[in-house]
């Protein structure tokens, strides 16, 4: 007699099945879908959202930041600064939240049939990316206006970046996520409290100030966070302003490997009596 399907335990908490995955892919793909066309299925405007809230977002910054605070924007015009932070900052941010509410949101699916638990946050950074592309074609039509109005702003060879950049992001967002996520199956109070952090991590990220006007010692403290790094690297080579360090780079891309590398066995470790605790 032949199986055509063989669950084994998972006798090592580090152990990711990138085969059994890739068997699964059209599950991963229904995933993505659902997420996409859920979101806003019941809206009047539908998929203009995605384009509304950044717009919204970066007049508010306009509003508060630029004109009350008067904080300086490195020189360029404030639509073209803000949504070149927002573009980053809201991937990383939607990817987080998701992520982090895995167990909990998912619990009916995983308590009825099988299949590798990881799709599910994975899917989810995949189907942000659809997001963040509107947004950063929203970013490249205000670009191309400004700089055909006159705005002089140097591009580099550092965009090719991007890419790098973009699973950065989906991989810092997804290692902090599946860690909450493993945390609050136990402890829901955790989810109330990662919501407020999130809030506040925005403020230690340069999205609404530019680094550069700090101080060399601010600038490193600023560098620890791990988003840091990757936000100013996107403000550098798309628009030539901002700092750029290939070694404050190295850290996030270190942190981030790490960090899944910790996410991967607290994930394998919870999702075994998970069930249990829900």
């Amino acid at each position: 007699m032949e199986f055509t399907t063989v669950i084994k335990p998972k006798n090592k908490l580090f152990d990711v099945d990138f085969k059994e995955i890739w068997h699964y892919r059209d599950l991963f793909s229904m995933f993505v879908k659902r997420d996409i066309i859920t979101q806003y299925k019941q809206t009047i405007l539908g998929p203009a959202w995605f384009f509304i809230q950044p717009a919204i977002t970066t007049l508010m910054y306009m509003v508060v930041f630029g004109g009350i605070a008067k904080i300086p924007t490195d020189g360029l015009p404030q639509p073209m600064f803000y949504l070149a932070g927002i573009v980053c900052w809201q991937y990383f941010a939607d990817c987080l939240n998701k992520t982090s509410s895995t167990f909990t949101a998912n619990q009916g699916i995983f308590g009825k049939v099988y299949f590798p638990r990881l799709i599910v946050p994975l899917s989810t950074v995949a189907s942000n990316l659809v997001r963040m592309g509107i947004q950063f074609l929203m970013f490249i039509a205000v670009y191309v206006y400004f700089v055909l109005s006159g705005v002089a702003v140097a591009p580099n060879a550092y965009i090719l970046l991007l890419p790098v950049l973009v699973i950065m992001l989906g991989g810092l967002a997804l290692g902090f996520g599946i860690i909450i996520s493993s945390m609050t199956t136990k402890y829901r109070d955790l989810t109330l409290l990662f919501t407020f952090v999130v809030q506040l991590w925005m403020y230690a990220t340069p999205i609404i100030y530019p680094l550069s006007t700090m101080s060399p010692k601010k600038q490193m403290i600023m560098a620890l966070n791990p988003v840091t790094s990757i936000v100013e690297t996107f403000k550098y080579g798309t628009m030539g302003v901002g700092t750029f360090s290939w070694m404050q780079l190295g850290y996030s891309f270190g942190f981030m490997l790490v960090l899944l590398g910790i996410g991967i066995v607290v994930f394998n470790k919870v999702q075994r009596s998970f069930m249990d605790t829900v």
